[in-house]
């Protein structure tokens, strides 16, 4: 299928390029590391609090992960800004290449080295010897991973084809992404919040994110934040990836 094929053919490009200049990748996973190191360790005396039943660590973690995903896919959007300056995006109207693998290829490779981070990152803290690690459950949440990447990508990217300026993408991207990740439960989780701010977190798909990593990493497999998480943050991968699907057409038709 020709739509298939020139994903393949994208998604390859993207991931060579970024092999070729694996400096941001690096520095994505280093800001992890940070509250990794840091951090984590300030919440060791936390263990059995509420909020904290599984261990610290064990909690912790995992909404590490899901905070690497929201900001390694959010600023993927600025490659397409400079390839729009540079006029790569202008030389693609006169090749046959689907216009729609031209967005999904470049929105794969972004989730593709999500995934490897978020898996870097749980290696590196299992060999701490601080965190137990249930790995079929760490398995599954690399999938919320790759559905909270693929949505934030696809937006980051259909917000550069939108502004195609640097000056207005940062400000924009840290505008919306600040509130989601301090009501998303990513650094507490949000049982030590007041009840007004737990509520308003229930309308944050991220929170059920990082419950739902957390089920998962602790091996509760039936946990109904696993479900949750699926169905909002699929159904808004869907509904974001087929917009910037069509704003990055029409920049290219």
């Amino acid at each position: 299928m020709k739509i298939l094929r020139d994903t393949w053919l994208v998604y390859s490009r993207a991931m060579l390029l970024n092999l070729k200049q694996p400096v941001w990748l690096i520095v994505m996973l280093i800001q992890p590391i940070y509250f990794l190191f840091l951090f984590a360790p300030l919440l060791e005396p936390m263990d059995g609090m509420p909020g904290f039943e599984e261990g610290a660590m064990e909690t912790f973690v995992p909404g590490l992960i899901i905070m690497m995903a929201l900001f390694g896919s959010a600023f993927v959007g600025f490659g397409l800004i400079a390839e729009l300056r540079q006029g790569v995006i202008e030389r693609m109207r006169v090749t046959p290449v689907s216009r729609i693998a031209l967005m999904l290829g470049r929105t794969l490779a972004a989730v593709t080295s999500t995934v490897f981070q978020a898996l870097a990152l749980v290696l590196l803290a299992a060999l701490t010897g601080r965190l137990d690690v249930y790995w079929p459950g760490v398995g599954l949440m690399l999938l919320i991973v790759l559905l909270t990447g693929f949505m934030l990508a696809a937006v980051s990217l259909g917000l550069a084809i939108v502004l195609k300026s640097e000056d207005a993408m940062a400000p924009t991207i840290n505008t919306l992404v600040q509130p989601i990740m301090l009501i998303s439960g990513i650094m507490l989780p949000m049982v030590m919040a007041p009840s007004w701010l737990q509520n308003v977190a229930e309308f944050n798909p991220f929170y059920y994110a990082v419950e739902a990593a957390r089920a998962l990493f602790s091996g509760d497999l039936g946990s109904d934040y696993v479900w949750q998480a699926t169905a909002f943050i699929g159904g808004l991968a869907v509904l974001l990836v087929w917009w910037a699907t069509r704003r990055f057409a029409r920049a290219v038709a």
